[in-house]
């Protein structure tokens, strides 16, 4: 898909009130790729007339008509998987490998989460005079970004129609086509008219009108803990529900007893994925005090096998970050940890060698950085590693805590105990032990500035219910 100049309203694709183009850019070439158009509160209000008058029928579909959606929209994806690779690596830049076996498989993975969580979830429940019924929630305002961009839609849209809820999406401006074809997957798949909708648009236009819109009874946000704060103010004048998954700064304890080779070379690469655009990527590698030489020498031999290039390259495992905006932003961050005096082990500022044009930022590794340096406390949401040196247990766990976010944790070493007392004290609300993955059924989110609320599996689910008691009275 090379542009969207309209918006999918009411099972249509409409124009805009008041069209105002916005280039779309390859972070590879800075070319423009395609456009969209931006939207305004007018389309928003169209939008969720729409989602506010489908809710009526739709929240009262069965189980089995919603499961069986579900399936067409897998079926519909499917045949769109090539397209879908290809766009999200042209509009944010990930290796088209990383695309086909990750960023795009996301939307697959959620889908068979949420079939699997409807099949089996219990929405009515008696307990003695009480009856707990489950029930969808209204409709659904969703701002997604474009790091993950289909992981992000997959992870609200489906849950959410599994629940039997209607929905407005406004995706990222600046990896907005991936969204266009998805709703096109839903479309084919035979989502009732208004049941989705979706609108382009930046925040302050699209999202604040979304946020605080009368008639829209939830808003699910993900991004930048500074506009999610916006997102929560905006919404609180009208009460209605705020799920955020926000940013992080996620600790990386290797302990003294770890297989260093594997943990903190395994490390490298994890926090390199994406570059670096991960909001739980382990972006603060704790090491001991006494084997932190060793540590970065192992960092340093994982970060040089890294290949940064063009990601249509088989070989390249590290394509640019997003765009100019989140370029200068990393450079000065960087910058920032070389004047405050951490030890700069590799990478730095400008452009990797023989590439002269692209959003491209050095594989970088930092040692010697204490906690209190920028660079230790700000998400800098780029191929950027922090190596830093404790002295203990107790010290690793209050480094690692000290912080305002707490999205996830990862903890490595070889005795299973002392990695799960360790776990447990950590501040986060996912820790990942001894190298372990995501688990599409385990709840994602975090403590603190990294959010509210949870996504994937049935706690996912949950968010897009309410809870009724009916009460009846005792028996005589």
């Amino acid at each position: 898909m090379e542009s969207c100049l309209k918006f999918y309203i009411n099972g249509e694709w409409v124009d805009p009130s008041d069209p105002k183009p916005l280039d779309v850019i390859n972070p590879a070439t800075e070319e423009v790729i395609g456009q969209i158009m931006l939207g305004n509160a007018a389309d928003v209000d169209k939008a969720v007339a729409a989602a506010k008058a489908a809710f009526e029928s739709y929240s009262r579909t069965t189980v089995a008509e919603r499961v069986e959606l579900l399936e067409a929209i897998q079926a519909a994806y499917k045949e769109r998987y090539s397209e879908m690779v290809e766009t999200i690596s042209a509009e944010m830049g990930a290796p088209v490998w990383l695309c086909k076996a990750a960023q795009a498989a996301m939307g697959p993975a959620h889908l068979g989460t949420a079939i699997e969580v409807l099949k089996n979830y219990k929405f009515e429940e008696d307990r003695g005079n009480i009856t707990l019924r489950r029930e969808p929630i209204g409709v659904c305002g969703f701002i997604t970004p474009w790091n993950w961009p289909i992981n992000q839609i997959a992870c609200k849209v489906l849950p959410a129609l599994a629940a039997g809820c209607t929905m407005v999406l406004k995706p990222s401006e600046v990896a907005p086509l991936n969204a266009a074809i998805f709703a096109e997957v839903l479309d084919k798949a035979g989502v009732p008219k208004g049941v989705f909708n979706l609108v382009n648009g930046d925040g302050p236009s699209v999202g604040n009108a979304m946020s605080s819109h009368p008639d829209i009874d939830m808003m699910s946000f993900t991004g930048s803990t500074r506009a999610g704060i916006q997102v929560a103010k905006a919404a609180a004048d009208t009460v209605k529900r705020v799920a955020q998954e926000l940013g992080g700064k996620s600790p990386n304890i290797i302990l003294d007893d770890a297989d260093f080779e594997s943990a903190v070379g395994g490390g490298v690469q994890a926090m390199f994925l994406n570059s670096g655009q991960s909001c739980n990527a382990p972006s603060r590698m704790l090491v001991p005090a006494s084997r932190h030489d060793e540590a970065v020498a192992i960092a340093r031999t994982a970060a040089e096998s890294v290949n940064v290039g063009d990601p249509k390259l088989k070989d390249s495992n590290l394509g640019p970050v997003v765009s100019k905006v989140q370029y200068d932003r990393i450079q000065a961050l960087i910058q920032k940890g070389i004047d405050e005096g951490a030890t700069l082990v590799c990478g730095g500022t400008g452009r990797p060698d023989g590439l002269d044009k692209g959003f491209y930022v050095k594989p970088t590794i930092f040692a010697n950085v204490n906690n209190d340096m920028t660079i230790a406390r700000e998400e800098i949401f780029g191929p950027v590693l922090c190596m830093l040196p404790y002295k203990d247990d107790e010290e690793a766990v209050r480094i690692a805590n000290d912080t305002v976010y707490g999205l996830s944790a990862y903890v490595s070493g070889g005795d299973a105990e002392r990695v799960q007392k360790i776990a447990q004290q950590l501040r986060a609300g996912n820790v990942h032990v001894n190298g372990a993955g995501l688990d599409f059924n385990a709840p994602f989110g975090g403590y603190k500035q990294s959010g509210n609320g949870r996504e994937w599996g049935e706690f996912g689910f949950e968010e897009f219910l309410e809870v009724k008691a009916v009460m009846k009275p005792a028996a005589a």
